[in-house]
């Protein structure tokens, strides 16, 4: 098809015959190719990217191998297909032809095809005057007549907007309302393909013009359905990161940008495939390649996927949001962003710590943040002189008070006597109460601490200190039995002189000394 139009453009008969399959010889020959190729040239819809380049063809009908269709041409007397039939020239090889059928339908066709509009006048000048072998029409429509046109569409939107804006404040009574963008970037895209197509189907051209302005059109029509997809995408966006906003849910958020990038991706991606496929490329090895190296990049980007997953996953279980205090392994603190990647962290040493989300889903994780109550669990030591009145008036009293506090749960008030320890009485006291963070925790803690403390000093009795108790041997009795109910050793007599000369024997005394272990800390019971 290229060659045969190539040809009968350039005047060259003899090259041009030699695609027509056709008995005729010399000039009745060269008749019927200039025929054809004003045929072709006015009324042959402009899909030449459509052919196949296959030595075999686009095999439209199966029963017919050897025959290719090229197009349609709408004529008075009905439809008449446009066919190339495949010849063998013996030696030559075989050959993609015009087919009989087709030519003996040209004369006719050819009676009917007005030429008038784009043989004389300025029209004329414009199609046949070339520039790098392109016409001047094409240079002056692609270069000055769409961009302004675009920008006609955009002088069309503003005043739109203005008017609209208008109206809109007049009825809502809001004069701070902007103005609205009726024709946005990408339906004025698509209003530009409209008036082209138009135009195009109205004015007559030859087919080589034609086939460039309708892949033109194509073009701006996918760039258009993409760029207004995008739009879309970021529309849907901003109305879902208010509602996330409203809901507290900021780690959402992340991933929302995420599937929004991916979507416009995507939508470039698809638009891409769509011209490749427009122009007659195909698609299919494209989209190898794009498997293949997805393959590569992520074994490359194997740490960097897992993190993202775990993002999502985290993001989606809602297991934390910003603002919670956490503790991920040795690492505590409060969250202050949720990222893909990786979660932010400032430590109560006032540092930030950036966690993988990988290690995160695969460590233990608590949120200190939703506990709904605060435990409140202190062992109470006393001494070992304390009474058994004393311990039961200091039970009585502890357990009413935890009782009466407001902000404790009653149903988990549990006062005890647990434990004879090694240097004092331990009782056991376990409480839990709301508060509404933890300094508020702290604060009702340190009041029970103290009505505690009062109610240990209103029984009469003392905390215990740790402490340990040495008994050191006294002397044995006479009779060798044990004084003071401890094991003697044998009575040793040491004689000290006196004035007399004399000597008295001295005795050795039973001592106690009590050896403080170490100073409690300051606060504990």
């Amino acid at each position: 098809m290229l060659g045969f139009l190539s040809a009968a453009r350039k005047g060259d008969d003899g090259a041009a015959t030699q695609y027509l399959n056709t008995r005729l010889r010399g000039e009745p020959a060269a008749e019927l190719a200039r025929q054809l190729y004003e045929v072709l040239n006015r009324r042959l819809p402009a899909r030449l990217n459509e052919l196949s380049d296959r030595p075999e063809g686009s095999l439209p009908f199966p029963a017919e191998p050897n025959i290719d269709l090229v197009g349609t041409i709408s004529s008075d007397s009905g439809n008449v297909d446009i066919l190339l039939e495949r010849v063998d020239r013996k030696k030559a090889g075989f050959f993609w032809l015009f087919s009989r059928k087709t030519l003996d339908t040209i004369p006719e066709l050819y009676a009917e095809v007005d030429t008038a509009s784009v043989e004389n006048g300025f029209i004329k000048f414009l199609v046949e005057t070339r520039i790098a072998h392109i016409p001047l029409s094409q240079w002056l429509g692609f270069f000055a007549g769409l961009p302004l046109a675009y920008l006609a569409t955009g002088l069309l939107n503003r005043f739109l907007s203005r008017a609209v804006g208008h109206v809109r404040r007049r009825l809502r009574g809001k004069p701070e309302l902007p103005n609205p963008e009726v024709f946005p970037g990408p339906v004025r895209l698509l209003v530009l393909a409209l008036i082209v197509r138009w135009a195009v189907s109205t004015i007559t051209l030859p087919l080589l013009a034609r086939q460039f302005w309708s892949s033109t059109i194509n073009v701006v029509t996918i760039a258009g359905c993409v760029w207004l997809a995008i739009r879309l995408n970021g529309w849907v966006e901003d109305y879902i990161r208010r509602r996330l906003g409203r809901q507290n849910q900021t780690g959402a958020l992340s991933v929302l940008r995420f599937t929004r990038r991916a979507s416009d991706l995507l939508a470039v991606f698809v638009g891409v495939l769509v011209i490749f496929r427009l122009f007659g490329m195909n698609p299919a090895t494209a989209l190898a390649g794009l498997g293949v190296g997805g393959i590569a990049i992520a074994l490359a980007a194997q740490k960097t996927l897992e993190n993202v997953i775990a993002g999502v996953s985290l993001i989606s279980d809602k297991a934390f949001r910003v603002g919670d205090f956490l503790k991920v392994g040795e690492t505590a603190g409060t969250v202050t962003a949720i990222g893909l990647r990786s979660t932010r962290i400032r430590t109560n040493d006032r540092t930030v710590v950036n966690v993988p989300n990988g290690q995160i889903a695969t460590a233990s994780l608590e949120n200190i943040s939703l506990r709904d109550q605060f435990w409140f669990h202190h062992v109470l030591g006393l001494r070992y002189e304390t009474t058994t009145s004393q311990i039961r008036s200091i039970l009585d009293g502890v357990s009413k008070l935890l009782a009466q506090h407001p902000g404790v749960d009653g149903a988990s008030v549990r006062v005890r006597f647990v434990n004879f320890g090694a240097s004092s009485l331990d009782m056991d006291i376990v409480a839990y109460f709301s508060a509404h963070d933890w300094n508020h925790f702290l604060q009702i803690q340190e009041e029970l601490l103290l009505q505690i403390m009062e109610t240990v000093q209103v029984a009469g009795a003392q905390r215990s200190l740790p402490s340990q108790a040495m008994y050191l041997a006294g002397p044995a009795a006479p009779n060798g039995s044990v004084a003071n109910g401890l094991p003697q050793r044998p009575k040793q007599a040491e004689t000290v002189g006196d004035e007399a000369g004399g000597a008295k024997p001295k005795r050795r005394r039973r001592t106690s000394t009590v050896v403080p272990r170490a100073h409690p800390a300051a606060g504990s019971l």
